[in-house]
């Protein structure tokens, strides 16, 4: 991913008639980011007053007071059939309709300066920000707030690319990344850097029939369900999920994997691997269900979770805090199963200071272990 977008970084600076932001009067030496807008790219969508300008070079493709017809126009004139990434830079802030999207084609590069505010109803799988069936998509910075279905919805995808995104909504789901047009392709490498998301009535981040991802941080902060849903997706890479308040009054959790995540195959060798976790009250902290695995989470801080603090349940190769954690409060940290699917196998729960909560095993699982944890004010209930 890192070659492909150093690749169209170069493409864009070398292409022909790109345009080019103005300069800073002082560079900074060193930037982990460039800024919003910041660099060259091929159309615009740029707010005067209450008038929205779309511009191809010197063409101008649209002009009028809707947010999405300007940017829908940017995009649209970009290279027919291009096969490299194009970029549109959208300068300023606007409304659009709940029952309505802004659809990205393959090779396409959005930067959005400004907030999308989502307003009224809609029904099926409409975002302000979506693609389906394509490829070579980035979105760079975008800042959502109101009532979308999704934020973000992309289906059957390859390359992906989502940087700073933050959604600070009333209603609807942040991010949303699956296969589910056409269940016998997996949607392919996909890069989250950073999501912000509070408010949604459903999950933060969720993918379904994902083949290779990698997140930065989830920041999930009074969400209806979860913080972070990853079902089956394998081969994913995240460094932290920080969730408050996700999934209050449910069975949802801060980071739930389900729906045979992590299952290669017939088997559940590790790969999904996740740096930490962090759940502050909500529904759960950590759910794995439904035949899912092949899973190692390094550090969790758990507390004060209205539902279990942990939850594994019909799972195989899961390793909960490989290097440290804490989980303090809240309901215990449970394995359980249902009938339907074969019982827990290769779990260890390790290196937790559990206080004021509780470690029950039931039924009892296969090569279940859990070694080194320091029990306050807890008891433990195990095979």
């Amino acid at each position: 991913m890192a070659t492909a977008a150093a690749t169209t970084a170069i493409a864009l600076l070398t292409t022909a008639g790109a345009l080019t932001a103005p300069a800073k009067a002082t560079a900074a030496t060193s930037a982990p980011a460039a800024a919003c807008g910041e660099g060259s790219y091929q159309a615009e969508a740029v707010l005067n007053g209450n008038t929205w300008t779309a511009r191809r070079g010197s063409t101008t493709v649209y002009t009028g007071t809707d947010l999405r017809s300007a940017v829908q126009a940017a995009v649209n004139s970009l290279t027919a059939g291009r096969t490299t990434k194009e970029r549109v830079v959208v300068r300023g802030s606007g409304t659009m309709s709940a029952g309505s999207r802004i659809s990205l084609p393959s090779y396409t590069t959005l930067d959005v300066c400004g907030t999308i505010n989502v307003t009224g109803s809609g029904s099926g799988d409409q975002a302000p920000i979506y693609s389906r069936g394509t490829r070579d998509v980035e979105v760079q910075h975008l800042n959502v707030t109101g009532t979308p279905l999704y934020g973000v919805f992309m289906r059957n995808v390859q390359n992906v690319i989502l940087g700073q995104i933050d959604m600070r909504l009333s209603r609807g789901l942040g991010i949303r990344i699956d296969n589910r047009g056409d269940t016998s392709q997996w949607t392919r490498n996909v890069r989250i850097d950073n999501v912000y998301v509070s408010g949604a009535s459903s999950h933060a981040v969720e993918t379904y029939g994902v083949d290779g991802i990698t997140i930065g941080t989830v920041t999930a902060r009074n969400v209806g369900e979860s913080g972070l849903l990853l079902n089956q997706t394998i081969n994913a890479t995240v460094t932290k999920v920080d969730a408050e308040n996700a999934g209050t009054g449910t069975g949802y959790a801060a980071f739930r994997m389900a729906n045979r995540n992590g299952r290669v195959g017939s088997g559940y060798p590790t790969n999904i691997r996740v740096g930490e976790v962090i759940a502050r009250g909500g529904g759960r902290g950590v759910f794995c269900v439904s035949e899912s695995g092949g899973a190692t989470i390094d550090r969790v801080t758990i507390s004060n979770t209205g539902n279990n603090s942990v939850l594994i349940e019909n799972c195989y190769n899961v390793n909960l805090a490989a290097q440290s954690g804490s989980v303090t409060g809240g309901g215990e940290i449970r394995l359980a199963a249902r009938s339907e699917f074969p019982n827990n196998r290769d779990i260890t729960i390790q290196n937790l200071t559990v206080t004021n909560s509780a470690i029950r095993e039931s039924p009892c699982g296969e090569n279940t272990s859990f070694p080194n944890n320091r029990l306050i004010n807890s008891s433990q209930s195990i095979c």
